[in-house]
């Protein structure tokens, strides 16, 4: 059983087209064909069923797929470490994020970092909570940034690195709007705009509303931070978001109170997988990351 086979399968089993796992590839159609046909010789069985020009995988392919990936994941995490022990300063380093991390916290961190490692390259992804969660324990992302970070999941290590406080979103011609604080329960009667249902920040704004003795009435729903914004900006609703995601992006025609009662807040971290080592460039960046922020937290 060689590496390439295992990879050509892959490859295939992904796209159930011979052709253009070549294309992707950039290998010959008939070498995948031969490669895949002497994996299955050896193991006995069949992988696929051709349909045509498509292929389908077997039952026992379907079963045969996960332990591969998984194994292939294995010898590139293994080979990405040697590299990095021969030169820890040249690494590639994976990380995940939300969207409500995106404007402000994640560059910052990144272009500090860099700062002091400039050979050192990132793979970014934006991701949901639960996406970024999974992510790192399939090993598709090294570490991910998070808030609140996760206390209850036994393959998941977080480290907090900072807490902010949500502020009320208003018009800014709201009957408010002038105010220097507010207690969320002067809120129970406005139309909500908040993220869908399954949106960690959806979740944190419904439990303090709940909190203050009301249900919010959610009228309008935005996927990104920016939509959310413009709904506010055009009078629709009131929204809360944390502090980080009001940095250096403030919409026109909006006004953010603090809300006073009750102290709405989230934790922010990041977070690694218990089940696998980090390469030494992930250790430097996962360090240099905690340092950071304990620096700003004892200056601010």
């Amino acid at each position: 059983m060689e590496l390439r086979q295992l990879r050509y399968f892959v490859e295939v089993a992904k796209r159930e087209h011979v052709s253009e796992a070549a294309e992707e590839l950039h290998v010959a159609q008939s070498a995948i064909s031969r490669q895949i046909s002497n994996l299955e010789a050896e193991l006995g069985v069949e992988l696929f069923i051709r349909e045509g020009r498509n292929v389908k995988l077997t039952q026992i392919g379907k079963h045969f797929l996960p332990h591969v990936e998984t194994a292939l994941k294995a010898i590139d995490f293994a080979k990405q470490q040697i590299d990095e022990y021969l030169d820890p300063e040249r690494g590639t380093i994976k990380i995940g994020f939300p969207t409500s991390l995106a404007s402000h916290t994640l560059p910052t961190i990144i272009s500090a970092f860099k700062a002091q490692h400039p050979n050192v390259s990132f793979h970014l992804r934006q991701g949901s909570y639960r996406f970024l969660i999974e992510s790192v324990k399939n090993r598709d992302i090294d570490l991910a940034f998070l808030g609140p970070v996760p206390s209850d999941d036994n393959e998941i290590k977080g480290n907090i690195l900072f807490t902010e406080t949500f502020s009320a979103l208003l018009p800014a011609n709201h009957r408010l709007a002038g105010r220097q604080s507010i207690d969320l329960n002067e809120l129970r009667n406005e139309s909500f705009i908040m993220f869908p249902k399954g949106f960690v920040l959806r979740n944190i704004a419904v439990d303090a509303c709940k909190q203050a003795g009301f249900a919010p009435d959610i009228s309008s729903e935005g996927e990104d931070l920016d939509a959310i914004k413009g709904l506010v900006s055009a009078g629709i609703g009131v929204t809360l978001l944390p502090e980080s995601t009001f940095y250096e992006t403030m919409p026109r025609f909006t006004v953010k109170i603090p809300i006073q009662i009750p102290h709405v807040k989230r934790n922010v971290g990041i977070i690694i997988s218990k089940n696998r080592e980090l390469t030494p460039s992930e250790k430097v960046f996962y360090h240099f990351a905690k340092d950071f922020f304990s620096v700003l937290e004892r200056y601010q």
